[in-house]
């Protein structure tokens, strides 16, 4: 299974890059399974199950960590945003 992930704002900054298509091996099928398998990686990617107010969208659409990942998925993540 083959994923686009995008990262956002502080985070996008710390890995030092917005986007990757990566494939999935099969033992991730959630989103919390998604973070914590590309958290592996280390370093910076940590930030990834760090921090608990970190948020996700599928598809453009606000998701749960426990929504299934599907191939083809577009996966955001991204600090939580105030406005003023």
């Amino acid at each position: 299974m083959a994923v686009r992930v995008l990262y956002f704002a502080s985070l996008r900054d710390a890995l030092g890059q917005t986007e990757e298509k990566t494939v999935l091996p099969d033992s991730v099928a959630t989103i919390a399974e998604l973070r914590a398998y590309l958290a592996s990686r280390g370093g910076e990617w940590t930030r990834l199950v760090a921090s608990s107010n970190l948020r996700c969208a599928v598809n453009q659409e606000m998701a749960s960590l426990g929504m299934a990942v599907k191939d083809g998925d577009e996966v955001a993540f991204f600090p939580p945003v105030t406005g003023g």
